[in-house]
């Protein structure tokens, strides 16, 4: 019997056919003077609500890139170091109107791009993201905003290598939610928006306009819909399958 040919020949012989991998690109006019093609990390997505089993996915898949040599770093919402605090504040007291709570999201995205995403991906690392654009441009729409006022905000994003929307049924969240915080979170329940006094039925009314819409906006950025009702062990096989596959393409 022949022995195999080695994977680093394989992949230049003529009669195999390679995937190639997705080219890099901003979803709009970008960040200026970036040279994608240095670009060498992978940045990895998580969406999904509260309660969705989001960072225990992520802190999974760190434990198996790390494991299998694979530097990583994590960046999520507010957790810019420019208007973090700042947009925290803002939101106990619910003071902002939504273009300028939009505004301050948008901000504290663009700085962890820049600071963090960017150079992360410029070292080679895999950068994982608790929540991106995707979320923001939901709640947002949700709210009533513009849709192509928020892509061209947004345009300065990078499209990530993959994205997974862990999607879970609002009466289990509520569940969720309740069994780790015993209480359910003033924004992630929509209460702002005056769809019901009672924060339970507000909750479920607003995660299913948030779920719904990102299956619209999935048939514009084609990231992946994962069950997330199912055990932590069987989404991580999933969620590891995939990204093997990024990482081998």
């Amino acid at each position: 019997m022949k022995a195999s040919r080695p994977a680093s020949l394989r992949k230049h012989h003529p009669g195999i056919i390679v995937p190639k991998c997705k080219p890099r690109r901003f979803y709009g006019q970008g960040v200026p003077e970036v040279d994608l093609s240095k670009l060498a990390g992978k940045l990895i997505v998580v969406e999904g609500a509260d309660g969705s089993g989001r960072s225990t996915q992520i802190a999974r898949l760190v434990a198996w890139l790390e494991g299998s040599g694979h530097a990583t770093v994590q960046v999520g919402l507010k957790r810019s170091t420019l208007v973090s605090e700042e947009l925290d504040q803002a939101q106990q007291g619910n003071i902002l109107s939504h273009t300028t709570l939009s505004l301050f999201y948008a901000t504290d995205f663009a700085d962890q791009l820049e600071n963090i995403i960017l150079p992360g991906l410029r070292a080679g690392l895999m950068v994982l993201a608790d929540r991106y654009i995707y979320t923001l441009m939901v709640r947002d729409m949700v709210r009533g905003m513009d849709e192509a006022w928020l892509k061209n905000l947004y345009g300065i994003a990078l499209a990530p290598d993959v994205v997974f929307y862990l999607n879970v049924q609002p009466q289990e969240l509520i569940a969720r939610n309740f069994a780790k915080k015993q209480a359910l979170d003033y924004w992630e329940s929509g209460m702002d928006l005056g769809l019901s006094r009672d924060m339970f039925d507000c909750f479920l009314q607003y995660q299913a306009l948030v779920a719904a819409k990102f299956r619209e906006i999935q048939r514009t950025y084609g990231f992946t819909i994962v069950d997330g009702h199912r055990s932590p062990e069987e989404i991580n096989v999933e969620l590891r399958r995939r990204i093997q596959s990024v990482l081998e393409g």
